[in-house]
């Protein structure tokens, strides 16, 4: 008797666990918290790790073998270098976003007003620039705007112009590396609009036209205020990935001429690798995190704002 009321309650524990557990599964919470903790993990490991190690080595000698404080952010600020690269990063970054949005933004409502069957093609083209590593992109762009034989150049000679010194002169060169990121960065704000102008209601279009609304207001009062939210966060995204690029003015200027092209992740390169000061590198590229986090608290907050109204 006594092994039978034993196993009668290792059963009833059992059928009391399996129920608890089914339970915990059936709340949505706990579901999608265990659906998204590889991606937790794999970003904890690959963003938040590196981030806090880059503090910490941003405390620490050139020599890595004692701890100075914000030593290194002290002598950054008395370095004239360092706040022409902040500069530099700022108008890159700006410049180039608000070229993107306004092109992605060009560029998707052409492809929205073309017939179905002619969408796809035209959208699988666009998305070219975007899909193409921009290492291999930028090599491209270098032998375009190389000094000896420069196909823009050449073109430009036939109607009296040039040469221009592309990556030789300061004004050209920072022209050039933003034209590349443009270039680079503008399908993927064609493809993100796209997809917002599609989930526009046509009711909202008609509702505009019958009030006598013309191309551009219904642009502005009906389109832009639906999509407000995708444009937001389309352009925080892009402006973090524009800050932390590296490569387009790696290849096409590294940073030339005289230093006047260089932005923090360049810079954070060529003092922390080629200059064999990891700590001081570290401190360039931590300095891009106060900027980027004033400019996701400002869109963020407006986003919000505006999901609490709707």
């Amino acid at each position: 008797m006594a092994d039978v009321a034993l196993q009668s309650n290792r059963a009833a524990q059992a059928a009391r666990k399996r129920g608890s557990l089914h339970r915990m599964l059936k709340r949505k919470s706990t579901v999608a918290f265990l659906m998204t903790l590889p991606l937790i993990l794999l970003i904890a490991t690959l963003v938040i790790y590196p981030a806090f190690y880059a503090l910490h080595l941003a405390t620490l000698n050139k020599s890595m073998q004692r701890f100075v404080g914000l030593s290194n952010f002290e002598f950054l600020f008395r370095r004239e270098t360092f706040w022409l690269v902040v500069k530099q990063s700022c108008i890159f970054a700006i410049t180039a976003v608000i070229f993107k949005a306004v092109l992605g933004f060009i560029i998707a409502h052409f492809v929205h007003n073309i017939p179905a069957k002619g969408q796809r093609k035209w959208r699988g083209m666009l998305l070219v620039p975007w899909v193409i590593p921009p290492a291999m992109s930028t090599l491209a762009w270098l032998w375009l705007f190389d000094p000896s034989y420069s196909a823009f150049n050449y073109t430009l000679s036939f109607f009296g112009i040039g040469p221009i010194p592309w990556t030789g002169d300061a004004m050209w060169a920072r022209f050039s590396v933003i034209l590349v990121n443009i270039w680079v960065g503008a399908p993927f704000f064609m493809i993100m609009y796209l997809a917002a102008l599609k989930s526009v209601p046509e009711q909202l279009y008609e509702a505009a036209a019958i009030d006598g609304a013309n191309w551009w207001q219904r642009i502005w009062y009906v389109t832009l205020p639906m999509m407000r939210n995708i444009i937001a966060i389309t352009t925080l995204f892009s402006l973090i990935v524009t800050f932390a690029n590296f490569d387009i003015v790696r290849i096409l200027t590294a940073g030339g001429p005289l230093d006047h092209t260089h932005i923090f992740a360049t810079w954070a390169f060529r003092i922390g690798i080629e200059g064999s000061d990891i700590p001081l590198g570290a401190s360039v590229s931590l300095f891009m995190v106060p900027i980027l986090a004033v400019a996701a608290i400002f869109i963020l907050r407006d986003v919000n704002k505006r999901g609490n109204e709707s």
